[in-house]
């Protein structure tokens, strides 16, 4: 018989563990005391301005996740007491767990950590492997570049671009449409404008003068109507004028209408006086005696408004659309004559019994008392001699010698 070994089969004891053999460490008290709260990784973030990837790497006991080794101590007691711990005792758990031990601030440990780059073939491996990942999940991992592109922003950026182009090709077009001479040819020869001589026929036109003074070989000398008619533009010529009226004025009624049988008549039958005819002759007469009386188209000017001053006195006069027409201090014996203007102008003086009117040979005045002031009197014949009454000569000592001075006439002096 063949015999058969039996292998014995060793089996492992395993050794069976309690409650109380297991080792809670600090990043399970404080996932724990987290999950209780109902705080995610995210929540921490924002309430605590702290990364969540400190949050992760001080849960995870892992002080090479931070940047800057000096603020270690702060977040950790930070995060132990915004879940309710002892900070020193979760501080010093964590350096007992992680190894990590507090550096002077001026050393080269508590300074920030330059992390050397990995090597892509290694990165890549990372990624790929599920185990080898970072532990902050919650991380969003980086896009790529087409990524943000959707294509529908792509199909609507190409039609407009093809939109563009279109009306670009189609303005180019007509543009060269519209550019575009075309040239017909025709059997006519095109004559040289430098062979034609513009003095040719008037040459030929003038008479031989050279040759009836005997002197051959000369040139003759063109005539002055030849050279003025040459050289005057077409348009100096006399003009023809032909009346507005001509198509009317021309007819002769005599000639056709209604009174040509009538004229017809009178011509053939023997002309004898009537009394008519005697009247018109004698009524043509009288007419031709008398002269012709010429027709008014104007009305009437009526009498002149004079302005006499026979002391200082300042005056302004504005028209009816409020500008100044005449403005000064008037002198003893000045006078101004007012226009004549449909709407009158107005007056202003500061010395009123100083300013008198001369209207057809009459003084009337003053404006007023003297030392008065006088606004917005109306420059009317018709409303000053309503208003003021004849002056007394008498009365005002300056006023008689002004009127003397003005009707006496001034003599020009004898050199």
């Amino acid at each position: 018989m063949i015999g058969r070994k039996h292998s014995e089969s060793v089996q492992d004891e395993v050794e069976q563990k309690a409650f109380d053999d297991f080792d809670l460490r600090l990043g399970d008290i404080m996932r724990g005391e987290r999950a209780t709260m109902g705080k995610s990784l995210l929540d921490v973030q924002r309430e605590l301005r702290i990364k969540a990837a400190y949050i992760a790497a001080i849960e995870n006991s892992d002080p090479d996740a931070f940047d800057t080794p000096g603020f270690i101590a702060g977040y950790v007691r930070s995060y132990a007491r915004y879940l309710g711990m002892n900070p020193d005792e979760a501080f010093d758990t964590f350096c007992e767990e992680s190894g990590f031990s507090v550096a002077h601030g001026m050393s080269s440990k508590a300074s920030v950590v330059k992390k050397t780059g990995r090597d892509a073939s290694a990165a890549r491996a990372m990624d790929t492997d599920m185990f080898n990942r970072p532990g902050t999940p919650y991380v969003p991992t980086r896009e790529g570049f087409f990524s943000g592109i959707e294509a529908s922003a792509v199909g609507s950026s190409l039609v407009l671009v093809a939109l563009i182009g279109a009306i670009g090709f189609g303005g180019y077009s007509v543009l060269q449409e519209v550019q575009r001479v075309q040239v017909a040819p025709v059997e006519q020869t095109p004559i040289v404008l430098s062979d034609l001589d513009p003095l040719d026929g008037v040459l030929a036109a003038a008479p031989d003068d050279t040759a009836a003074a005997g002197t051959p070989g000369a040139l003759a000398e063109p005539r002055v109507e030849a050279l003025d008619r040459l050289y005057r533009p077409q348009a100096l010529d006399v003009p023809v004028l032909v009346a507005r009226d001509a198509p009317i004025s021309t007819i002769d009624p005599r000639s056709f209408g209604s009174f040509a049988q009538f004229v017809i008549e009178e011509q053939s039958a023997p002309q004898q006086p009537s009394l008519a005819g005697v009247l018109d002759t004698e009524i043509l007469t009288a007419l031709e005696a008398a002269p012709a009386p010429v027709p008014q188209v104007v009305e009437k000017r009526g009498p002149a408004l004079r302005m006499v001053a026979v002391r200082p006195s300042w005056v302004r006069v504005r028209a009816a659309d409020g500008t100044v027409i005449f403005e000064t201090i008037m002198e003893p014996g000045e006078t101004w004559d007012a226009p004549a203007s449909e709407v009158p102008p107005t007056l202003r003086t500061g010395e009123s019994g100083a300013i008198y009117f001369s209207l057809s040979g009459e003084y009337y005045g003053p404006v007023g008392e003297t030392g008065t002031v006088t606004s917005k009197l109306p420059l009317e014949v018709d409303t000053l001699k309503t208003r003021y009454e004849v002056a007394d000569l008498g009365a005002d000592e300056a006023l008689a010698t002004t009127v003397v001075e003005l009707q006496t006439p001034r003599s020009s002096p004898i050199e």
